[in-house]
């Protein structure tokens, strides 16, 4: 038995409903989630510090978050490690056609391109799914603190053309869409369904 199985053995054993841990049986998705997000800042501390001790530590306890999820999930029949693990490897796969097909990248920004160019087509693929217009802003985790989700919707309104150096611009196309929302609601149309 190679480590991960014995991870998940042990997990498994940890919430069997006979024999497990009182607290390990009790736990649901939302209460280890701050514990998930604890481990997360501290995987970033032991970077920050350059420990790598610390970092193999903090990993392990990450990964161990992965495990208890999937162990709640695969109790309720809804997908099992295996499932999860699979899912990644046709992600990365999926996003790496340069390495595992025949596209040709060369540098490292023209890979960052690709990799946003696909996870664009994602998110329009389901935006389509869902019967709606896709936003530059989808999948932007609400949870994200607030200085990293500005920082990620700066970055995304970037891409779609919303990036100027200078202040004179930014207000120049504040009023433009304001005009068109006046536009828009002097007609009587839906506002709601505004791109």
């Amino acid at each position: 038995m190679n480590q991960l199985e014995r991870l998940l053995v042990i997990m498994a054993q940890l919430r069997d409903p006979e024999r497990g841990c009182p607290w390990d049986k009790q736990q649901t998705f939302s209460s280890i989630l701050p514990y998930t997000l604890e481990e997360v800042y501290e995987v970033a501390e032991a970077i920050d510090h350059n420990d790598m001790t610390a970092l193999r530590e903090e990993l392990g306890d990450l990964l161990f978050q992965v495990v208890f999820y999937t162990q709640i999930a695969n109790e309720q029949n809804t997908f099992d490690f295996e499932a999860v693990a699979e899912g990644v490897a046709n992600k990365l796969v999926k996003r790496h056609p340069h390495v595992f097909g025949e596209t040709k990248i060369g540098t490292a920004e023209s890979q960052t391109r690709a990799w946003e160019h696909h996870k664009e087509q994602e998110r329009m693929t389901k935006a389509e799914s869902e019967d709606r217009f896709p936003s530059a802003l989808d999948n932007i985790p609400l949870a994200l603190p607030a200085l990293s989700r500005a920082a990620k919707i700066q970055r995304r309104a970037a891409r779609v053309g919303f990036d100027w150096p200078e202040m004179g611009p930014v207000l120049d196309k504040i009023e433009e869409e304001v005009a068109e929302l006046r536009e828009v609601i002097a007609q009587g149309e839906d506002v709601s369904r505004m791109e």
